[in-house]
Parts: structure tokens; sequence; C-alpha cells
């Protein structure tokens, strides 16, 4: 280095030698362009250096690796290629199988769900179609019960009031209208059986919010009240048509009216083929049985009604009877000596009316010595009765009369001491006690006889 130097300060053309801070500098500069630097790296080969810097290594040296990498996966694939397409390819296979297996059970779980939706909905319409059947039995029940039903007769059943059924479920609600199926909370579980179809349909919308098994359960139980209802109203009428048939017949017993023998006149304006009443047979229901004993009873007491209609059990004045004198013997008011009356006074005022105890015709309207003047009206079957000292005649021999229609009014013409009415009751022309007559009509009192008796 110092020679280069000198060669420069020898040299011709520079007029002055350099000073020796330029000298310093220039061997500074020299100096560190032949060092190495403290980061380079230095490559040897065959003793040849070739020094590169970091930068440059490590891009050399990632190249390098990266090709390595490549060339590794590269010969790995191609060596096992066929083996890892095998392998994807099952894999495949087997995702797809299983993907198959899972839309099958898929399927077959829809299946399952459907057929028991059918069988769900197969035995939800068993159940409405029973509801129905059985609420469309309930309304001809009720039918029956309301007089409905048409038996010989003319004595109707009670009026009992008419039975409702929830649910409509199980229309079905119905199980309207009327079951009701509710049942619904009611809503009038009352099922319609002419509206089945409609009445399904909100049977299966209640179905949907409270269970259908719930709501069957509830028209069921309302159809079970109505049942217990009218189970209940049947019972009571037919003890009540049988208390009034054993009332009736026992009366009529006790005044020596047998009834078979009685052959009352049937009511006017009446008429129609004749079916008779048989009693049920084979496997019915006891509500049909029962039905058939209170038709029977019915009948009965329509015949028992029809000859009373005949038989004097009825007062013949208006209002409260005061009896002046009695049937039977008794001192004569004329003559002071001992006497059969055959009657029975009763007080009264002139022109008070005097009413027929019975239907039948008027066979004597006219004046008739002691009874001065005198109505009898003969009721058949041997039965008349007598009205005398009457100061006034309504009614006319041959007149058919009715229970309580005004035959005179009361007096005191023919022999007798003041305003009274004499009243008879004969069976075949003799004589008997009124009184035993007009007991047996206070016995059957207003709810047979009516109001007034």
């Amino acid at each position: 280095m110092s020679q280069v130097a000198y060669s420069q300060y020898d040299h011709p053309g520079h007029a002055r030698p350099p000073s020796a801070e330029s000298v310093s500098r220039h061997l500074h500069r020299a100096h560190a362009t032949n060092k190495p630097h403290a980061h380079d790296y230095t490559l040897q080969h065959h003793g040849r250096q070739v020094r590169i810097g970091p930068v440059a290594f490590w891009i050399v040296v990632g190249t390098l690796v990266i090709m390595g990498v490549w060339s590794i996966a590269t010969g790995t694939y191609f060596a096992f290629r066929d083996d890892v397409l095998t392998g994807l390819i099952g894999r495949q296979a087997s995702m797809q199988f299983a993907y198959e297996d899972r839309i099958a059970e898929l399927r077959s779980q829809i299946d399952r769900i459907t057929s028991r939706q059918l069988l769900d909905q197969e035995q939800f319409d068993q159940k409405i179609q029973a509801l129905l059947r059985r609420q469309q039995l309930l309304e001809q029940r009720t039918a029956a019960i309301a007089g409905d039903v048409v038996t010989t007769g003319s004595i109707k059943p009670a009026r009992v009031p008419e039975l409702r059924s929830a649910p409509r479920p199980v229309k079905p609600s119905p199980i309207s209208d009327t079951v009701i199926f509710t049942a619904p909370p009611d809503r009038e579980a009352r099922l319609q059986s002419r509206e089945g179809n409609d009445g399904n349909t909100r049977l299966a919308d209640a179905a949907g919010s409270a269970g259908v098994d719930g709501m069957l359960a509830r028209v069921s139980l309302s159809l079970d009240r109505i049942d217990r209802k009218q189970t209940a109203t049947l019972t009571d009428m037919e003890e009540k048509a049988d208390s009034k048939a054993r009332q009736i017949g026992g009366v009529l017993a006790d005044l020596g009216i047998s009834v078979p023998k009685v052959s009352p006149a049937p009511p006017s304006a009446t008429g129609g083929p004749y079916i008779p009443l048989k009693a049920p047979k084979g496997d019915t229901s006891a509500f049909a049985r029962q039905l058939y004993r209170i038709n029977v009873a019915n009948a009965q007491i329509d015949r028992y009604m029809r000859t009373l209609t005949n038989v004097p059990v009825r007062k013949p004045v208006v209002g409260s009877m005061d009896m002046s004198s009695p049937f039977g013997s008794r001192m004569d008011p004329f003559l002071r000596g001992p006497a059969i009356h055959s009657g029975i006074d009763l007080r009264g005022d002139t022109g008070d009316p005097v009413r027929a105890t019975a239907s039948g015709t008027v066979v004597t309207a006219s004046w008739q010595g002691g009874y001065g003047n005198m109505v009898e009206i003969d009721h058949g079957n041997g039965l008349s009765t007598r009205y005398g000292h009457m100061s006034k005649i309504d009614v006319k021999v041959g007149q058919h009369v009715a229970i309580g229609q005004q035959v005179g009014r009361i007096g005191s013409t023919g022999r007798s001491t003041g305003p009274h009415l004499h009243y008879e009751t004969r069976i075949n022309d003799k004589a008997v006690d009124p009184q035993k007559f007009l007991r047996a009509g206070l016995r059957l009192g207003s709810s047979v006889l009516g109001a007034n008796i």
C-alpha cells in the first residue's frame, strides 16, 4: 500500500505531495475495503472464497429447502400415488355409503311416522264415529223423553229441558253439536251428527292444541253426563208414571169401578191405523226397556184418565163446599120425622153456578116434584148424577156436557127451605153417598184432575 501511495506522489501530474491527513483517509478506506464484514458469509471451494451477504444467503437456503421439500413430496406422490388414490376413493365411497345409509334410515323413519299418523288418524276417525253414534243415540233418547216418540194414548211424558252436550271436538265438538270431540271447555262439547265432516276438522284442530286423547276424553265425559241425566230423567218419569197409575187405579178400585169392564168413549177427533205397542225383544238396551215401561204406564194412565172423565169425582160448585145435610138417614125438615136423604145439600147463594161433575149426556132437564128444577146427567156404565132445587136450568135433554160445564144455577125450588144445591150420585139408578166420589177427587188432587177439582 505504501508503494502505491508513493507512486502516486512521484507522478509528474501532481504539483505537490498529498498532505498527511489525506494519506490517512486513503489508508483507512483501503483498510476498510479489504477487511471482511462481520455479518458476511464466506463460501470456500478448492481454495476459492465467495463472500455473500445474509439476505442473499437466506434466499439461497430457502430456495434450496423449498426445492428439496418439493422434490421429496413429488417423489413420495409418484411412489405412493396408487395407494393415495385408492385411499381417497375408498374414503369417498365410505362417505357416500354412510350418506346413503343415513338417507335410507331417515326415509324409514318418515315411513314409520307416516304409518303411525295414518294409524292414529284411523283410530281418531273410529273414535269420532263412535262418539257421533253415541251422540245420535242420545239425541234419539232426548227426543223420546221429550215425547217425540209416538205412543198409543194421549198422555205425553213430562217435558224435559233440552240436554246439551261440549264439543264440539268434537265437531268433532263432532261432540257439538252437538260432542264437543267438547270438548271444549267448554265449548259446548256438542257433537252434531248431521255435520260429521266439519266436526272432524274442528276436532282435529282442537287436538293439535290440547291432544286428541284428552279432547276425546272430555267429550266422552260430557256425553257420560248427558247419559246420566237422561237416565235420571227417565227413572223419575217412570216413578211418576207408576205412582200416578197406581193412584188412579186404587181410587177407581175403591169406587167399585172395574176399569177392564169399562169402555169409555174415545176422545173426539182422533184416529189412525192401529199399531200395537210391543215389548222390545232381543238384547235391547236398558233405556229401551225403561222407555217401554213408561209408555205402557202412560197408556194405562191415559185409559184411567178417559175413565175418570165419566166418573163424578169433581165438585158440583165453585169454591169450597158448605154441606148443610149429609147423605143417609135424617129428620125430614118439613115433616120432622125420620127419612132417607138420597144426596147431599150444599149451601149457596141463589144464582151461583152449578157444574157437571163428569162428562155425559143430559137425560132430564125440567121440574121434578120435590127436586124442583132438576138436571140429571147419564155418565155411562151405570153412573149418573142429579142436580136439584136450581133456580135456572142451562142445558137441554140430549145435550152432551163436559166436565165443569155449567148446567144451571143454585136456587130453592121444590121441597127446599132455602137456596142450596141437592146433589146426588147414582150407580145403576141406586143412590150412593156422593162424598165417596168427592173424597176420591181430593185423593187424586189437582195433579191428576187439574185446577178445578
